[in-house]
C-alpha cells in the first residue's frame, strides 16, 4: 500500500527538485513540504490549508491532486482517529456540561429530600443527665430543638438549642421518673429511671 509521503517524495526526487524551489514557485513554506514527506503530523499546517497544500503540491509534481488528497486523508484520518481515541475520553461540550450539571442538581435535591424524610420520620434523640437522689433534684438534658418534652406527663420548655431542665421534689419512697421526647411527626423516645 502506497503512502502519500512516499509518493510525494519519489515524484519530487524524480524531477530533481528541492524544497526551496518548490516553496518559491508554490508560495508554500518549505517546512510544510518537508513535514508532508516525512509524516511529521505535529508540523502539518492546520486544515483546510493542509488539504489545499497537499493538492497543490501533488499537481505541481504532475500527479493527480484529487487522488493524492484522497490517499492523504486516508493516512492522516486514521492517525488522527487513533490519537483522539486515546486522548479525548470525555469531551466537555456545552451539552455534556449541561447534562452533567442537571444530573448533579437532581441527585443533590433527591439526597436532600431523602435526608429530610428520614429526619422527619425518625424518633428524636434524647439525652438525660440524671442527678444523685436528693429531696430536690434538677433534671437536665437535650433533645431535638423541634421536639416537645414531658417529664412524668408535665410539659417542659425546650430552648432553641434543644436543652431542657426541670426541678423535681422526690419523696423518700421509690419513685419512677419518665422523660418523653416527641417529634412533630409523632415519633417518641422515652427514658426512665427509678430512684430508690
Amino acid at each position: 500500500m502506497f503512502r502519500v509521503s512516499l509518493i510525494l517524495k519519489n515524484a519530487r526526487e524524480d524531477k530533481a527538485l528541492n524544497y526551496a524551489e518548490i516553496s518559491q514557485k508554490l508560495k508554500i513554506p518549505a517546512k510544510y513540504l518537508e513535514a508532508l514527506e516525512t509524516e511529521q503530523i505535529k508540523n502539518f499546517p492546520p486544515d483546510p490549508y493542509c488539504s489545499l497544500i497537499v493538492k497543490d503540491y501533488a499537481n505541481f509534481l504532475g500527479l493527480n491532486g484529487n487522488d493524492v488528497l484522497s490517499l492523504f486523508r486516508r493516512d492522516f484520518d486514521r492517525r488522527s482517529k487513533n490519537k483522539t481515541a486515546k486522548t479525548n475520553l470525555v469531551n466537555f461540550t456545552p451539552q455534556f456540561t449541561f447534562r452533567l450539571g442537571f444530573i448533579v442538581v437532581v441527585l443533590v435535591f433527591a439526597f436532600y429530600l431523602v435526608n429530610e424524610y428520614i429526619k422527619y420520620n425518625q424518633p428524636p434523640h434524647l439525652k438525660v443527665n440524671w442527678p444523685e437522689k436528693n429531696s430536690l433534684i434538677e433534671l437536665t438534658g437535650s433533645t431535638d430543638n423541634d421536639a416537645t418534652v414531658r417529664v412524668n406527663q408535665d410539659l417542659i420548655i425546650v430552648d432553641s438549642s434543644g436543652n431542657f431542665k426541670k426541678q423535681l421534689s422526690l419523696p423518700s419512697t421509690e419513685t419512677k421518673i419518665t422523660v418523653e421526647s416527641k417529634s412533630p411527626s409523632g415519633k417518641t423516645t422515652v427514658v426512665e429511671k427509678i430512684y430508690k
